[in-house]
Order: C-alpha cells, then sequence, then structure tokens
C-alpha cells in the first residue's frame, strides 16, 4: 500500500533547519511516488532556500515572506494539498527526530480507520528525551484530556496524518506551535476518531534545532487551554452530557450511572466523599463550576457526586457557613468570636472572612475524609463481592 491508495500527501514545515533538511526530505521521497511533498518554508535566513532549489519539481515549495510560526505554515499547507484534492496530509517535521520509515504505520493505520486523525505517539521515556519535552507533553495530555474526555500518549507530536475534510470548514485562529493543539481539540469537538501510533524518534542534540521558545510559546499555549477549558464548561460539556441524556434517557442515565455494578466500593465511596468536600469548600458559586469538570476527568460516579454535593442546599447554607467559623477558630485566634447562627452577619462575615476560609476548607476536608471512610464500610457491608484493594 502506498500514500497514492489514501489521496495523501507530506506536509514539511521548516524553519532554519538546514543540518537536517536534506536528510529529512531525501527519506521521505521514496515513500511519496505519485503524491506531492509540500516543503512550507517560514521565512528562513540559512541555507534553506537553496537546499529546497535543490530538488527542482520533486518537491512543491510554499515561501512564507517572514517567520511567521509552525501553526501559520501548517495551516497553509493544508490550503495548499485541499486544493490539490487530496483526502489526507502526513505532517513531519524537518528538525530530524521523525523516521520516513514509520510512513507505513501511517498508511496502515489510515487504511483500518478511515477519516481519523493518527497521531505518532513517541516513548517519551527513552534516553535522550529532553526532560522539558517529557514535561510539556505530560501537561498537554492533561488538558487535552480535561478540554475533550480523551486520553493519548501524545499530544506534541508533529509527526500524523490529518484528514483534511474537517479542515475545510474549521476556523484555526493561532499561528504558533499551539496550533497543533488547536486543531487536535477542535477536531475532538467534531467527533473525528483520533488514533495514536506507535513511532521512532530521533533526539539528537548536536544536530537537532528546535525553535521553541520555553517562555513565550507556554505561554500562549497556556492562554489557549484556558480559552479551550472555558469552551469546554461553558458549551462542549453540556453538550456531550445533553447528547448523551439524549441518547439513553435521563432517569436511565441516572440509574445506570448511580448503580454501577461493576464499579468498586473504592470508587462509589471516594465519589460521595468527593462530593462532601466541594459542597463544603468556601468557594460559593464555583463549586460545581469546579467540581463537575473534575469528577468527570477522574472517573468518578457523578450521580453519586452530585447528590452527595447538595449537602449545600439553601437550608445548610447558614449551618455551613457557621460550623465553618467555629472549625475555623480552632486554629485562627485573630477574628470576632460568633457564638450563634444569630450573630452570622454580612459585617461579621466581612470581619472574619480569614477565620470562615480556612475553617471551610478545612472542614471539608475533614467531611470528605470522614464520608468517603463511612461510605466505604457501609458499601463493604452491602457489597462485599465489590470491595477492592486501592
Amino acid at each position: 500500500m502506498t500514500l497514492s491508495d489514501i489521496q495523501c500527501c507530506i506536509i514539511i514545515p521548516t524553519y532554519n533547519n538546514e543540518n537536517t533538511l536534506r536528510r529529512v526530505i531525501d527519506s521521505v521521497l521514496p515513500y511519496a511516488a505519485g503524491v506531492t511533498v509540500v516543503v512550507v518554508n517560514d521565512g528562513s535566513t540559512d541555507d534553506t532556500m537553496y537546499i529546497l532549489a535543490s530538488y527542482g519539481v520533486k518537491i512543491r515549495v510554499l515561501n512564507n515572506v517572514s517567520n511567521y510560526g509552525k501553526g501559520y505554515s501548517l495551516r497553509r499547507g493544508f490550503q495548499e494539498a485541499i486544493r490539490l484534492g487530496y483526502r489526507n496530509a502526513i505532517t513531519i517535521d524537518s528538525d530530524g527526530q521523525h523516521l520516513a520509515s514509520d510512513i507505513p504505520i501511517f498508511i496502515d493505520a489510515a487504511l483500518k480507520n478511515p477519516g481519523a486523525l493518527l497521531m505518532g505517539s513517541r516513548n517519551m521515556e527513552q534516553e535522550g528525551v529532553p526532560g522539558k519535552s517529557s514535561f510539556g507533553n505530560k501537561f498537554s495530555n492533561f488538558w487535552f484530556k480535561f478540554e475533550t474526555g480523551i486520553t493519548l500518549p501524545d499530544t506534541q507530536t508533529g509527526y500524523r496524518l490529518y484528514p483534511l475534510e474537517p479542515l475545510k470548514t474549521m476556523k484555526l485562529f493561532t499561528t504558533k506551535f499551539e496550533t497543533e493543539i488547536e486543531v487536535i481539540v477542535k477536531m475532538a469537538w467534531r467527533n473525528i476518531p483520533i488514533v495514536p501510533v506507535n513511532i521512532h524518534v530521533i533526539y539528537d542534540k548536536n544536530e537537532r534545532v528546535t525553535h521553541f521558545r520555553p517562555f513565550r510559546d507556554f505561554t500562549r499555549i497556556s492562554i489557549l487551554n484556558t480559552w479551550l477549558v472555558i469552551l469546554t464548561l461553558l458549551y462542549y460539556l453540556p453538550k456531550r452530557l445533553f447528547l448523551e441524556v439524549r441518547k439513553v434517557g435521563l432517569w436511565q442515565l441516572i440509574k445506570s450511572e448511580a448503580i454501577k455494578p461493576g464499579e468498586s466500593n473504592f470508587d462509589k465511596a471516594r465519589s460521595i466523599g468527593f462530593g462532601f468536600f466541594m459542597g463544603i469548600v468556601p468557594i460559593w458559586g464555583f463549586q460545581l463550576l469546579v467540581g463537575i469538570p473534575l469528577s468527570i476527568y477522574f472517573r468518578m460516579n457523578k450521580v453519586l457526586f452530585l447528590a452527595a454535593a447538595n449537602i449545600s442546599i439553601p437550608p445548610m447554607i447558614p449551618l455551613i457557613i457557621f460550623l465553618s467559623y467555629k472549625f475555623g477558630g480552632l486554629f485562627y485566634r485573630n477574628g470576632v468570636q460568633i457564638s450563634s447562627l444569630e450573630h452570622l452577619t454580612l459585617e461579621s462575615i466581612h470581619l472574619n472572612f480569614v477565620q470562615y476560609f480556612l475553617g471551610g476548607t478545612l472542614l471539608a476536608v475533614t467531611a470528605g475524609l470522614v464520608t468517603f471512610l463511612t461510605s466505604f464500610i457501609l458499601l463493604s457491608l452491602a457489597r462485599p463481592k465489590s470491595a477492592k484493594a486501592l
């Protein structure tokens, strides 16, 4: 099987990689018979232009007039691939870390998963992988899962096979390294299957040139993730829940989630304990906004969590605040003492905020631990066969 069988071209974004660019192009050309190799030169100032010119018609070169960023180059490459009529595009970095010999792996996976986004999964634990790359990948994996509910081993890989049809109507706003995050999150939101494939990787510190600027680019990625998280909480998370409710019915969804016969007593107990914690912790107005995504991320029982979190229903709120003050008074002595609920006023809350916040947090932790242990013991007695070790 060849790239022609999946109507796939190759896109190589490059910027000042004269040491490795020729080797990368030479390695992919044998796999590119009958398809186009698109090299996007992002305003390089080294010998990149001369290297690319030496290939003549073997490759298609797109030159950016300035260094606009990897994301801009990728977007330009996608547009060219779509214009040429391709259905898929493989992207490979020009720094020499990726091996063209892995292209058949992508072809095989594409034939088995038509229309899917294929992500080359690197072994980030192997010798020679820079520490900052490993940390950055784990950081990116965490936020991708939070935003999409999908677990991937490598979300920062530049070696990918993109289905081009979704990109025809997708609006992308970023132009630097963060574009690779933006596009996979938005594909996940469109329910495009995302499949990891194992690839090889080479990190040669003597040859490899990276243009990732830790402070500036990490800041850009953080800003993007902040925006994506907001969209997740306000729209995509409720949308996924609504679609699930419409699919199986609200009552059936609640019933199946609450019972879950295969769920361990520990998981049920931690959901209840976490619900009590979030219902009491003094972040009023944000308890469920924070708690629901966390319960989803850590795969808790959402029904049991929500039921336990309702300890903070209006009739209980004055009692929780009062107990928070009393609990905080055990550790913080500088506030005005409140001896009864009648003394609980807006003025007293203002004067004793530190005592209240400290007490509320400690009360939430204590209540969460107590309800977790109590629930676990009761569930173990009621469901002995479901009791499992941590």
